[in-house]
This record gives structure tokens, C-alpha cells and sequence, in this order.
């Protein structure tokens, strides 16, 4: 699809985009995509690097020994 692509027709659409957008917009452009991966790495790192629980782990299960349990109602049923 794109083996007819050349350097001339690529120096011919790299103008006609800086005639568009301005070599300012374009900069700002770069610098945030550059940004923008460069937060989705540091956040793919500290992914990685966080520990995982245990599964087997039951130290931070639910004990549900002293759960309270409601008293039987005192009222006359006469």
C-alpha cells in the first residue's frame, strides 16, 4: 500500500503539515506525545515493580468470629 511512497512525497506532506500547523504547534505537539510515553513507562515500571499478594495469604481474610449477632426479640407475642 504505502511501497510507492517516496522521500520527495514525503518531504511534500511534511510541508504541506508544517504550512497547516506551524513549526510552534508542532513542537508543543512532539513534546507531549514525548511526555505521554514517558508517563506510560513510568507507570508500566511501577506496575511491575509493586508486590503481588499471595493468594494461599488468610491474614487478611474477614474473621468473622466476633461478629455480633442480633438478640432475640423480647417482645410479648400475646
Amino acid at each position: 500500500m504505502f511501497a510507492n511512497i517516496g522521500p520527495v512525497q514525503l518531504l511534500i506532506v511534511l510541508v504541506i503539515v508544517l504550512a497547516i500547523f506551524g513549526t510552534k504547534r508542532l513542537r508543543t505537539l512532539g513534546s507531549d506525545l514525548g511526555s505521554a510515553v514517558k508517563g506510560f513507562r513510568s507507570a508500566i515500571n511501577e506496575a511491575e515493580k509493586e508486590p503481588t499478594e499471595q493468594i494461599g495469604d488468610k491474614s487478611s481474610d474477614a474473621s468473622f468470629d466476633n461478629t455480633p449477632v442480633d438478640a432475640p426479640s423480647k417482645e410479648n407475642h400475646s
